[in-house]
C-alpha cells in the first residue's frame, strides 16, 4: 500500500517504525538524500518520502501523524484534550531535540566545509541537555509520555535520544530508559532489519 524512500540511518527510521507498529504493508526503496531516486519523487531531495495512494508526504513527523490517524493506532483522536497534549509533545520534541540535533549535523557534515562552525557545537550540546532535563521531568515515572501506552511522540523522542547518544550528547537517565524500552519493542526490531 505504501512506498517509503530512505534508509534507517536517517529520519526514515521513524516512519519505518510506525509502519511496523501499525502492521501496515509497505515497500522500502533504499535511497540516500539528494539521490536520483529521491529527487524523482521529491523536489526537496530529502528523506524520508512516503508515497500514498493520494500523493507524496515529505516529512517524517507528518508521515507518522498521517499513518497513525489514518489507521487508528499509536495516537489519540483528533480534537481531544489527549491529542492536544500529544501534539504538544510532538511539536516540542521536534522544535528542541530534533532542531538542535539537525543543527549539530549541519555543522558536522551537511553544510559545505567553509560554512561549518565548530565553535557552535558545545552550545548545541548544552541546549540539548537542558531540554533533556525538562523532558525527563515531564516524563516522570511513567513508561511513556502519555502514560501506559506509547504514541507518536514516543517514537520521535526515542529516535532523537538514540541520535544524540550516537553523537556524544548527554541524555537524562529517564530518557535513556525510555529509549531502551521503546527500542525493545518488536516493531523497532523489525524496522531495523532494513539495514
Amino acid at each position: 500500500m505504501y512506498k517509503l524512500y530512505g534508509n534507517i540511518r536517517t529520519r526514515t527510521m521513524r516512519t519505518l517504525w510506525i509502519l511496523e507498529e501499525l502492521e501496515l504493508s509497505y515497500t522500502l526503496i533504499q535511497a540516500d538524500p539528494r539521490s536520483p531516486e529521491v529527487r524523482a519523487v521529491s523536489p526537496l531531495g530529502k528523506v524520508p518520502v512516503l508515497e500514498t495512494s493520494e500523493g507524496m508526504i515529505y516529512d517524517s513527523v507528518a508521515q507518522m501523524t498521517y499513518l497513525s490517524d489514518k489507521h487508528g493506532g499509536f495516537t489519540h483522536p483528533a480534537g481531544t484534550y489527549a491529542r492536544g497534549r500529544q501534539d504538544g509533545f510532538t511539536n516540542t520534541i521536534n522544535e528542541t531535540f530534533d532542531a538542535v540535533l539537525w543543527d549539530f549535523a549541519k555543522h558536522s557534515f551537511v553544510l559545505p566545509e567553509q560554512h561549518r562552525v565548530e565553535a557552535v557545537k558545545p552550545s548545541l550540546k548544552w541546549q540539548f541537555l537542558q531540554y533533556s532535563n525538562v523532558m525527563a521531568d515531564l516524563l516522570g515515572d511513567h513508561p511513556f509520555l502519555m502514560g501506559d501506552d506509547p504514541v507518536v511522540p514516543d517514537i520521535l523522542l526515542a529516535h532523537c535520544c538514540s541520535w544524540a547518544l550516537g553523537r556524544g550528547f548527554d541524555v537524562h537517565e529517564r530518557l535513556h530508559r525510555h529509549m531502551k524500552t521503546m527500542r525493545a519493542r518488536p516493531a523497532f526490531r523489525r524496522a531495523m532489519t532494513h539495514d
